[in-house]
Parts: structure tokens; C-alpha cells; sequence
């Protein structure tokens, strides 16, 4: 199984001990930080993204993030306003070359386990489980944990997690691997880490938190993750696509990005953002259903440099 953790404590601790070491790097340390593609395999074709909801959400929750992933893709007639949630994700396309199929990312099947049927404490091999219930052909399973639910590693090193697993075994066989998500809800515990800049973060400059566009700090701060894992997971599926640093801990599309969301950014400053002037709510895409949302930068394959929509 190849798993890649997205690490989202706050860049703000890294930013300032990279300012803080000045030193050569060797010839094999900077092969390291590269971002560079390893010859794996992209995520490609027709792909739905199911949801699966772990623990109690309102509906209205529910409805901020199938939204989202709704306006990944725009179709012909959509009216949605620029720049745009869809104008973000096809900055993906920069990494697959010209003679690739097209990925097209869209909403399938939503799975609610309110009864949490595993408990309220999960190992991550308890999260691939629940993301096998989702459809496994064509898809990528995105598992969603109430704020009443401890995950292993979750707010101590993880906001979210992805990888790949193999599929469910049918007539003595076992299917194809399947991509899958997994993100936590932060709000009791751990805000400061996984809803920034919604919240005030844990460390370093502790300037005032943005108004959260959909006027939900934990799932607005989910989006976020969503959003990352997502970029990860098309273009890092298994372990050997496009990243930068050690393959255990790699820095992908959006992570190596963390905490750049527009231009002007720096520690504890998310960059120059468009502001609703009824909400006051700080976004930097527009939705479907009239919905804004706050997406990480991704990093330029080309230039290895963060794109920003604003």
C-alpha cells in the first residue's frame, strides 16, 4: 500500500527553521528537495468521488463539501463566477503530458455511518476498511470523520491522509487498487493546526483568523485538506508520481505549497485573498451554488513555483 501523509502543522515552525540554517546543501540533498515526477503512474479517466461521512454531520456540512467537489468540473453551461474552483483544479492538467487521457473528477456515491460502526477511535487500517465500502472501479474513496472521533495521528502529525489499497476480493480475486482520502473534522481538536487560517494557529504569528467563507471554520478548513489530498492523489496516486523530499514524507501538489493561498504570502500571512463585502468571509474561488471557498496554492510543475488563483 502506498501511503502519503500530508503533514499540515503549520508551516509556520519549518518556514522559520529553513530562514534559520544557512548552510551549502550537499548534491544529494538538494536532488531531494526537487520536485520532480518518479515515473509512476497519474490518476486518469472518468473518476467519481464518493464520500463516505464517518459520525454525525449536518446536512448543511455535507452539502459544503459535495458542493466542492461538484464544482471541480464545470460544465458547458455553468455561470460560475471567476476565478473558479474548476480554473483551480485544471491547474492539475500541467502534469499530465499531452498524449494522457484526461481525468475528470466527479461526484458519485455518498455513504452515511452515523452509528460509527467502528468506534470512535480508528487506526489507519480501520480508515482504509471504511473507505473500501465505496465504490472501488474508477474512483477514489474520500473518508470524512465527525470532530468526535480520534484518528491515529490526527492533529499530532496528520490533518488528513491518502493513499491506495487493494480492492475487495471477487471470485477469488482481488480487484485493482483504489485511491482514498481521509480527512478529520478539527474543530475540537485541533483548529489551531487543521482550520488555519480560519483559526488562530498554534504557534508562530498570531495575527487574527479570516472569516470562514461557508461560515463553518472546521469545514471550511476541510475543504482545504480535501482539496490538497486531492491534488496529491492525481497526481501522486502511488507513492511514485510527481513530489518533492523523501519519498516516507513527500511534499506534493498543494503541500509543498502549505500555507500559500495568494500572492504576497509568507508565515502566518495567508496572501493577498478576495473578501466578501456582506460576509467578510476571506476566499479565493468560486463554487456551484453560488458557494466560496479558501484552495491551497499548487505548486507549478514546470517552474516549480506555487500557482495562486488570486
Amino acid at each position: 500500500m502506498a501511503s502519503n501523509v500530508l503533514i499540515f502543522t503549520l508551516f509556520l515552525t519549518f518556514s522559520l527553521l529553513q530562514l534559520s540554517s544557512a548552510r551549502r546543501l550537499t548534491e544529494s540533498e538538494t536532488q531531494l528537495l526537487k520536485f520532480q515526477h518518479h515515473k509512476g503512474p497519474l490518476l486518469t479517466g472518468q473518476i467519481s468521488v464518493n464520500l463516505i461521512w464517518y459520525g454525525k454531520f449536518k446536512p448543511s456540512q455535507r452539502a459544503i463539501i459535495a458542493d466542492f467537489i461538484t464544482s471541480l468540473s464545470s460544465s458547458p453551461k455553468s455561470t460560475t463566477s471567476q476565478p473558479s474552483v474548476d480554473t483551480w483544479w485544471k491547474t492539475t492538467e500541467k502534469y499530465y503530458h499531452n498524449k494522457s487521457p484526461k481525468l475528470a473528477l466527479s461526484l458519485g456515491t455518498q455513504i452515511l455511518d452515523e452509528k460509527y460502526s467502528l468506534g470512535k477511535s480508528l487506526t489507519t487500517n480501520q480508515i482504509i476498511k471504511l473507505a473500501s465500502k465505496g465504490p472501488q472501479s474508477n474512483a477514489i474513496n474520500v473518508v470524512l470523520t465527525s470532530a468526535n472521533v480520534v484518528v491515529e495521528g490526527f492533529c499530532s502529525s496528520r490533518c488528513g491522509t491518502h493513499g491506495s489499497s487493494s480492492g475487495a476480493r471477487v471470485n477469488g480475486k482481488r480487484s485493482s487498487k483504489f485511491a482514498y482520502i481521509w480527512v478529520g473534522n478539527s474543530e475540537t481538536q485541533c483548529p489551531g493546526q487543521c482550520a488555519w487560517p480560519f483559526h488562530q494557529p498554534i504557534y508562530g504569528p498570531q495575527n487574527k483568523p479570516l472569516v470562514a467563507p461557508n461560515n463553518d471554520v472546521a469545514l471550511d478548513g476541510m475543504v482545504i485538506n480535501v482539496a490538497s489530498l486531492l491534488a496529491g492523489t492525481a497526481t501522486n496516486p502511488f507513492g511514485n508520481g510527481y513530489f518533492q523530499g523523501p519519498k516516507e514524507a513527500p511534499l506534493e501538489a498543494a503541500s509543498a505549497c502549505t500555507g500559500v493561498y495568494g500572492k504576497g504570502a509568507y508565515p502566518g500571512y495567508a496572501g493577498n485573498l478576495l473578501v466578501d463585502p456582506t460576509t467578510g468571509a476571506s476566499y479565493n474561488a468560486n463554487g456551484v451554488s453560488g458557494r466560496k471557498y479558501l484552495l491551497p496554492a499548487l505548486i507549478d510543475p514546470k517552474t516549480s513555483a506555487c500557482s495562486t488563483l488570486v
